[in-house]
């Protein structure tokens, strides 16, 4: 992805091809997981082409038509993820912690509230009950982390009084995801949000690197039996060795 207009702002359209393009760079073991998470989070906060062009430039662009396709199996995938009555619309950690992570259902505000103690806040494979919702963290002499899948539509508003709250997940996510506003503030605490790949697709990203690297081999063992000299004392060629 090249522009001459490096200032020119980016739009959700070009954000996914250059999220697609680091997809297929680590399928292929062009990237590690862990330069592809930082580089995807990148991806998903540029907001001009000048911030998107680094990320790709010693990559392989895929073409239009592989780039387009996972836009539409996302919206497909978001659209059977919204709607549900809620897990439970609260959490409460004091001197203590608590967890929602997994297949449990956001309501449209949640409240999370941690005192001396810690929580976790993991939205990768959550259902919504609306496309938009609210999570509101408040973290007391404490810490609460929320992550979120690189797909979802994000923007963080916290505040920290004697401590922090990360707004770096802050961005546009995929055409049909919700938006969750992340809210609350941190006093002598702190709040993190980020963007991560579920383990399943983890894993998956793994399998794909190992069958590209397994079919590398093959064909490289391919060229080396077609090229070499056959076992019944003839060349490459038929003609028999001279002796």
């Amino acid at each position: 992805m090249t522009s001459e207009l490096p200032e020119m702002r980016a739009s959700d359209a070009e954000r996914e091809r250059v999220a697609e393009a680091l997809r297929e760079a680590v399928a292929e073991g062009r990237l590690d997981m862990e330069e592809f998470e930082e580089r995807l989070e990148a991806a998903y906060k540029a907001r001009t082409h000048a911030e998107l062009e680094p990320l790709v430039r010693d990559l392989p662009v895929p073409s239009g038509a592989a780039a387009s396709a996972p836009v539409a199996a996302g919206g497909d995938e978001w659209a059977g993820r919204i709607g549900g009555r809620p897990t439970s619309k609260g959490a409460v950690g004091i001197m203590g912690g608590f967890q929602r992570r997994g297949g449990w259902t956001v309501p449209r505000v949640f409240t999370a509230f941690v005192f001396w103690g810690g929580g976790e806040i993991d939205l990768r494979e959550a259902r919504f009950e609306d496309r938009e919702v609210v999570v509101r963290c408040i973290a007391v002499m404490g810490g609460m982390q929320v992550t979120v899948p690189p797909e979802l539509d994000v923007q963080v508003g916290g505040v920290g009084i004697m401590g922090g709250f990360d707004d770096k997940a802050t961005g546009p996510g995929t055409p049909g995801s919700p938006t969750v506003h992340v809210t609350g503030f941190a006093f002598w605490g702190g709040v993190g949000v980020t963007r991560k790949v579920t383990r399943a697709e983890r894993k998956r990203l793994r399998e794909e690197r190992r069958e590209q690297r397994r079919l590398d081999r093959e064909e490289r063992r391919g060229g080396r039996d077609y090229g070499g000299n056959g076992t019944d004392g003839t060349d490459a060629g038929g003609g028999k060795e001279l002796r």
